[in-house]
């Protein structure tokens, strides 16, 4: 929830109103002239979609325009915020574009970091940290009112506020067996979205840049309680050989769901130990094993680009929710509720239809929302409607892309694989809001652009293996032979064709750090 708000609350932070030039013998800097005075219509040109030009006006003259050198902003919704402040429009729009992008890489930081942290010192103490940095640093960026000292608070705000999210995710998937994380990942998808409804809701109730931010940050506050009520992961604990503080909280989980079983320390203890000179073993492999043979190479290439397309209309969507005519608290609102029915969605049917054909079906239908909207008029309610539609369809191939590259990479590269895959989200989230600024040229061209990129992503998802009903690929070996011969174009049913794989049973060992960055 937290990771929610922090990514998007620029949006309201940093809102850029509608605005105009500041008209000199019209205007005053204790007032400003009504929009759609006599005066003012007289002195600054319409532009294509019959809305005053908001970076030009007219000369003494009338016979040509000048640049603007202030603004009057309307303050019918926005009355407070960065953009304001500083003036993130016309030839200055760049500074409202790198402070979200500061914050993407900060992400893009926190994902390196935080792994790194959460192997050495485990995962609750990486979580509660995180938690105790969000809540210093989400009061600190509102204090800081110089835009370069600004920029240097996001991007460290950055770090931290990815780090809670994946340490968070990690430990939620090693604290449940393999039949609970579907549902486990979408709770806290749901939570995700969540955060984008609370950034408009508060917005709405306080007009303030200030006091806005300080309350984001001290939603913070929620995550330390955290210390005391949670459990550190088992199997990290495990991982680390320390079998009996991970036995202990198994013993704890039985007697919470009344289950009366004994168990055999010292025999745990000794198989502890062997399944850490196994996985140590495993590890040899690397990223660059995803590249080395012609299969390995073609899903890895397929994926790490279903991760950027994702990641980069999901937040082209969701940055763009104050550019559309009417309520932006409302439309921002409606971002985040979009995305509860796509994970119901995927909840009932991700194990019953099959991960590519659910994947494919949604960016296909995603990137056809967004070129649909190119046809339609700009600022018109079936725009907005189309915009939320193609919301809708990202946000539930996004959720999906987790769990199914991770199930296409073999045990000895899943780490490297995930991780690679979320690197690539990362970098295109970062990037989303320098592409929105081709906007400049064409309101719609993001959006086009958004849409290709879909279509492009879920079509190359064809050539790809079901995973549903398969044993997982362990071996380079494995990973190479996993689904030959399956694709969309010979078996779109989702069974599988072969299973030469054997069946390995879960062995305790911790899930990859990176495995969720939305960054």
């Amino acid at each position: 929830m937290t990771a929610g708000m922090h990514m998007l609350s620029l949006v309201t932070v940093a809102a850029v109103p509608d605005h105009r030039c500041f008209l000199h013998g019209i205007d005053s800097y204790n007032a400003t002239n009504s929009w759609n005075s006599s005066l003012v219509m007289a002195a600054i040109p319409v532009n294509e979609n019959d809305k005053f030009d908001s970076c030009r006006m007219y000369t003494r003259n009338h016979t040509s325009t000048a640049e603007c050198e202030s603004w009057v902003y309307n303050t019918q919704y926005f009355s407070s915020s960065r953009g304001i402040e500083w003036n993130f429009v016309c030839n200055q729009r760049w500074m409202g574009a790198i402070a979200q992008t500061v914050y993407m890489f900060g992400v893009v930081g926190g994902s390196l970091i935080f792994g790194r942290i959460s192997d050495k010192y485990g995962r609750k103490t990486a979580f509660v940290w995180s938690g105790v940095m969000q809540l210093l640093l989400g009061v600190l960026v509102a204090l800081t009112n110089e835009y370069y000292s600004f920029l240097v608070v996001r991007f460290i705000y950055g770090i931290f506020g990815s780090g809670a999210y994946i340490t968070g995710f990690v430990l939620t998937m090693e604290l449940v067996g393999p039949s609970k994380r579907t549902i486990c990942g979408v709770t806290f998808q749901v939570m995700f979205a969540i955060g984008i409804m609370l950034v408009p809701a508060w917005g709405y109730l306080i007009d303030n840049r200030f006091y806005l931010q300080i309350l984001y940050g001290l939603h913070a506050a929620l995550l330390l309680p955290h210390w005391f009520i949670m459990d550190e992961s088992p199997r990290w604990l495990w991982s680390q050989g320390r079998a009996r503080e991970s036995v202990a909280i198994i013993e704890k989980a039985l007697k919470m769901n009344g289950i009366t079983e004994n168990i055999d320390t010292s025999s745990l203890i000794s198989q502890c130990k062997a399944t850490n000179a196994k996985y140590s073993d495993e590890q040899s492999a690397g990223t660059n094993d995803l590249f080395k043979t012609p299969r390995m190479l073609k899903k890895t290439l397929i994926i790490c680009g279903c991760w950027f397309t994702n990641s980069v209309v999901y937040y082209g969507i969701s940055l763009n929710a104050g550019k559309l005519n009417g309520n932006p608290y409302f439309l921002m609102f409606l971002m985040g509720i979009v995305e509860l029915p796509s994970y119901v969605i995927i909840t009932y049917f991700l194990d019953r239809v099959g991960h590519r054909a659910l994947i494919s079906t949604m960016m296909l239908l995603g990137g056809i929302a967004c070129l649909v909207i190119f046809f339609l008029p700009h600022g018109s309610i079936t725009t907005t409607g189309m915009v939320m539609v193609g919301k809708l369809f990202i946000s539930g191939s996004f959720s999906i892309i987790y769990k199914y590259s991770a199930e296409l990479f073999p045990t000895v590269v899943r780490s490297s694989g995930v991780g690679l895959g979320s690197m690539c989200a990362s970098v295109s989230g970062a990037l989303t809001p320098l592409i929105n600024l081709l906007d400049t040229l064409n309101p719609k061209i993001p959006t086009i652009l958004f849409g290709f990129l879909a279509l492009f992503s879920g079509f190359s998802t064809f050539f790809l293996p079901e995973t549903i009903g398969r044993h997982l690929p362990q071996s380079l070996e494995d990973g190479e032979k996993f689904g030959i011969g399956d694709n969309c174009f010979t078996n779109c049913s989702g069974q599988p064709l072969t299973d030469s794989i054997p069946d390995i049973p879960e062995t305790m060992v911790p899930l990859d750090e990176n495995k969720k960055t939305k960054e």
